[in-house]
């Protein structure tokens, strides 16, 4: 077993690069990053293909403390934001501290010791006061098991492990999934192709992206000035953090960007047909609202067309569906997004008295503020259960997570505690008030989306301002918490 360590962060991405940054600005230096793959960038690294962009404008996507005057759009492109992580992990001399290749299999707390015992899948095993979880919800690609997968002859891969070995050009191509991946590289691969069809289980509202390049002056400015892009990243969050009224029952609000996204596809699609089935017939809001300048102009294309009919399963061909129909492709690419409400999986974490966390989880994952849970002490995680946003950037969620986790550490350290853990009443109440505020918004409006578990719980969103939220975990509440004293 390695060294007595004091935390032990799991995942590279904006939340694990972020934490240790905190931390060794703390002095705190007796820790390591467990990272699975072969660098930093968490979802970043990993999904590669065409099109790939956030929908959150790089001026608010980014670290408060270290801004990049060289975006070069409006909206950051995967390799931008990858190598922006990168540059954090340089400049903040965090890749030290990363061990890579290292994937958490198991952790198990020992209340004696008042210590966290990690085992990773090669054999590792690391000894830690505490563990920060900071896998994200987007890291697991969710595959629909529709039967005789292995009869298909030709190519197919998840977008979010998109095979660049495979040439599209003059192939036939089937879609399956309409979430925010599919709508990046659908455009981007429209023009290769012979043929595309999009297999489409629910229509997805999309609204126009206000994206363009930053001229050489804005970044000029931006790097000589830093109080301009300072000024851009408030004025931005502060009109983003205005959609909650949106989300949270203000039905005009949302008629207007129904009334948007509408206008939106009947500008770039004629085909009533085609405009028929690219329209909603859910709340919109209640899913994922997208955004793309392309979208609906590729699915104009007379060689783009759309299935609304349940797929049966895979053929020798290419797939089958309810009405009788084979479809023949040479390529099927999943556009099927990620298993978000299976937080930490597929790791085992072990709580006091041998509790398993998804034993704990088994009614749907909750914890106090999406980042501790009773019975389980020392275990923080980043980007947990009900942080995730429908309107701003999880940037500053992290960042405000990042706060909370110090807090703590400050709070152990005056007390001369060795642990600290959520009181078991505070965490229920907390979160009876949460599912209660989440029933009024529009995410409880009757449609299913990846917000919720098989239940119909809601595990993923955040209803409220942003920087209330901050506001409510910047300092420990001394009754909401347990300490244990070493």
């Amino acid at each position: 077993m390695n060294n007595k360590l004091e935390a032990v962060i799991i995942g590279a991405g904006f939340g694990g690069v972020g934490m240790a940054i905190r931390l060794m600005q703390a002095g705190i230096d007796s820790f390591v990053i467990l990272e699975k793959g072969e660098d930093v960038g968490g979802c970043w690294r990993e999904n590669t293909y065409p099109g790939a962009a956030c929908d959150v404008p790089s001026n608010l996507y980014s670290f408060s403390f270290e801004p990049n005057p060289n975006w070069t759009r409006r909206f950051a492109p995967q390799a931008e934001i990858f190598a922006y992580l990168r540059h954090c992990a340089r400049k903040y001399n965090v890749y030290p501290k990363v061990r890579f290749g290292c994937e958490v299999e198991q952790a198990r707390y020992d209340d004696a010791s008042q210590r966290w015992s990690v085992t990773t899948r090669n054999g590792e095993h690391y000894d830690s006061r505490l563990v920060i979880a900071a896998t994200g919800q987007l890291n697991r690609p969710a595959m629909p098991q529709l039967g005789g997968e292995e009869r298909f002859t030709g190519s197919r891969f998840h977008s979010a492990r998109w095979d660049h070995d495979v040439d599209l050009r003059g192939k036939r191509v089937g879609v399956i999934g309409t979430g925010a991946s599919a709508i990046q590289f659908v455009p981007a691969i429209m023009d290769k192709v012979a043929s595309l069809t999009l297999f489409q289980r629910s229509a997805a509202y999309v609204l126009p992206k206000p994206d363009r390049a930053y001229t050489p002056l804005e970044q000029k400015l931006f790097d000589k000035l830093p109080a301009i892009q300072k000024f851009s990243r408030g004025a931005i969050y502060s009109f983003y953090e205005t959609r909650v009224f949106g989300f949270s029952g203000f039905d005009k609000a949302m008629a207007i960007y129904r009334l948007r996204a509408q206008q939106h596809m009947r500008r770039a699609v004629k085909d009533a047909t085609k405009r028929a089935q690219l329209t909603p017939d859910y709340p919109i809001g209640c899913k994922r609202i997208l955004l793309s300048n392309d979208y609906f102009e590729a699915l104009a294309q007379d060689k783009a067309s759309i299935v609304t009919d349940r797929i049966q399963g895979f053929t020798e061909k290419g797939l089958a569906t309810a009405d009788g129909r084979e479809h023949a492709f040479d390529v099927i690419i999943y556009g099927t997004g990620f298993q978000a409400t299976d937080f930490l999986a597929p790791m085992r974490i072990t709580g006091r008295d041998g509790v398993d966390l998804n034993q704990a989880w088994r009614d749907g994952a909750e914890a106090y503020y999406g980042m501790t849970v009773h019975g389980f002490p020392n275990l923080f995680m980043l980007y947990g259960p009900n942080t995730n946003l429908g309107h701003n950037s999880i940037v500053y969620m992290l960042e405000s997570q990042f706060n909370h986790v110090m807090s703590c550490l400050d709070s152990m350290e005056q007390t001369g505690a060795g642990a600290i853990e959520v009181r078991e009443t505070v965490q229920a109440s907390f979160n009876a008030a949460l599912q209660e505020q989440i029933r009024a918004t529009v995410w409880d409006q009757g449609c299913t989306s990846w917000y919720k578990n098989e239940s119909g719980k809601n595990t993923n969103n955040w209803p409220g301002f942003t920087f209330r939220y901050r506001q409510a975990i910047r300092t420990v509440k001394a009754d909401d918490y347990e300490f244990s004293s070493r």
